[in-house]
C-alpha cells in the first residue's frame, strides 16, 4: 500500500521535508511510525508526545491505516 505522510512544525524542520510517499504494509499508525523511525532520519517521530491525524482528523497511534490514506505527524502544542 502507499500512503502520503505529512510533517508539520519542528518535525518538518528536523527532517528537512514536509511530505513523502511511503510504501509498505502498516496495520496502524504506530506501525507506520515505527517503520519510518527504523529507516533512519525520522528519529524525531520516536518522541512520546506526538500528535497524528488520518485524513485530516485527529486520531491515536492505534488508528488503522488504509491504502491511499494521508497521515500527518506533528508535535504537541503547549501554551503559556
Amino acid at each position: 500500500m502507499t500512503v502520503r505522510v505529512l510533517y508539520f512544525a519542528r518535525f518538518r524542520e528536523a527532517m528537512g521535508m514536509d511530505a513523502e510517499q511511503v510504501r509498505g504494509e502498516f496495520m496502524d499508525i504506530r506501525a507506520l511510525r515505527d517503520f519510518l523511525v527504523a529507516q533512519g532520519g525520522h528519529d524525531v517521530l520516536a518522541e512520546a508526545s506526538l500528535m497524528c491525524a488520518r485524513n485530516e482528523e485527529l486520531c491515536q497511534l492505534d488508528e488503522p491505516v488504509l491504502p491511499g490514506d494521508e497521515i500527518a505527524f506533528f508535535p504537541t502544542v503547549t501554551g503559556g
